[in-house]
């Protein structure tokens, strides 16, 4: 039986068309982007084709917007730097207790260099404190960074307005939108965001490939010195494979009706429909505004890392949470930040589904979660006091 997928929030599987476009620039079209002969204008031309594709897919006012780099790490790093470096008397930073390890780690090392951030905490469903950011903000400010997008719970922020309001405060702002693009539509041009951070490998793209949406007239000093690629932004020679994977990868994602995405929805729903007929379990997050293809579930009395276990034994592959925080057995500090009971912490389940999801997978999952679950349970030694909890549904539903 085929292996089950559900862990798309840390990587997806690179579309064959994506593999078949990358293909030529390996051999065939092999020249250097900033050569003058032949080779490289036509590496050069596959090179813009592919920019006009992100532009596309993201709403960009203009192609040269887009600054391709090495992923989202590294486009959440240039953009945070640069805004501490361009504006003179700003040097505080305003984000969230939930972002994701790329912009906390980054976060964590400035305050070693006296650099002061100011982090958001949010409610149970993972929703921010909007009066907290608001307060937050002000004229040591220099750059305010939200995710759009919650890689563990898909709940969504409202980065246009948060844009907004960094704005009237004299800051620039960036989101880490890597779980949102192509999977939810998103149109820079009525925003007021400054910087956007994207990975090609969350949308069907290869790995080692991503962009930096600068808008125009934003001052922006680059992370990597060097040569002049990228309008001098991000030195290096490009990675012309990977970028026309990564153009090719948003001109489907672009291509992608409501109608799918609905669809990516339904079947969410319909698992999580399944799951908590099982009982003693939730779902954690905003189940109100979120991505339609993420579901976070709280397992009482059972550890998730066990849960995992099982499920990879039964060919189906889920996670913990973050990827990027796979190595560590502390919980969750998504979780952790919306006060996640301890009964549920530690047995909380990210299921992330994609375009490539069936019902026969969804159903397959259900058909081998309950027997886990149990056997599990036998097993626990808080289990036997179930009775005296109040329901993780009940407790989060508000």
């Amino acid at each position: 039986m085929r292996p089950i997928y559900l862990d798309n929030n840390a990587t997806t599987r690179t579309d064959p068309s994506v593999v078949a476009a990358m293909l030529p620039f390996f051999s065939e079209q092999f020249g250097n982007a900033s050569s003058a002969h032949a080779f490289g204008s036509d590496v050069a031309q596959a090179v813009r084709e592919a920019r006009r594709c992100v532009q596309g897919l993201i709403g960009a006012a203009f192609d040269h917007e887009i600054v391709f780099t090495s992923g989202g790490t590294e486009s959440d790093n240039a953009a945070i730097l640069s805004a501490l470096a361009v504006q003179e008397g700003r040097d505080e930073i305003v984000t969230t207790a939930v972002e994701h390890p790329a912009v906390l780690s980054l976060v964590e090392d400035l305050a070693h260099r006296g650099v002061k951030s100011h982090l958001i905490p949010v409610d149970r469903r993972g929703r921010l404190d909007i009066e907290a950011y608001r307060r937050a903000l002000g004229p040591r400010t220099a750059i305010a960074s939200v995710m759009w997008a919650n890689n563990e719970t898909g709940t969504i922020f409202p980065v246009e307005f948060l844009a907004k309001m960094a704005r009237s405060a004299g800051a620039l702002f960036h989101t880490d939108a890597v779980q949102a693009v192509g999977r939810i539509p998103i149109d820079l041009s009525a925003t007021e965001i400054d910087m956007l951070s994207l990975s090609g490998h969350k949308l069907h793209g290869p790995k080692g490939i991503g962009a930096l949406y600068v808008r125009k007239g934003t001052k922006f000093k680059p992370l990597i010195l060097g040569g002049p690629q990228e309008r001098r932004r991000r030195a290096g020679t490009e990675n012309v494979p990977g970028i026309v994977g990564l153009g090719k990868a948003a001109e489907l994602a672009a291509a992608q009706s409501e109608q799918e995405r609905a669809g990516i929805a339904v079947l969410r729903d319909r698992m999580e429909r399944g799951i908590l007929e099982l009982g003693h379990c939730g779902v954690l997050g905003d189940v109100k505004s979120r991505l339609p293809n993420t579901s976070n579930i709280g397992f009482e009395h059972v550890e998730g890392e066990a849960i995992i276990h099982h499920l990879n034994r039964a060919g189906v592959a889920a996670s913990l949470g973050s990827a990027c925080a796979s190595g560590s057995m502390e919980p969750s500090h998504v979780l952790r930040a919306m006060n996640v009971p301890p009964r549920a912490l530690r047995g909380a389940i990210r299921f992330s589904l994609s375009r490539e999801t069936t019902a026969d997978e969804i159903d397959r999952v259900l058909q081998v979660l309950p027997d886990i679950l149990s056997k599990l349970r036998a097993l626990s030694p808080s289990w036997p006091e179930r009775a005296s909890d109040t329901s993780l549904t009940e407790e989060f539903s508000s």
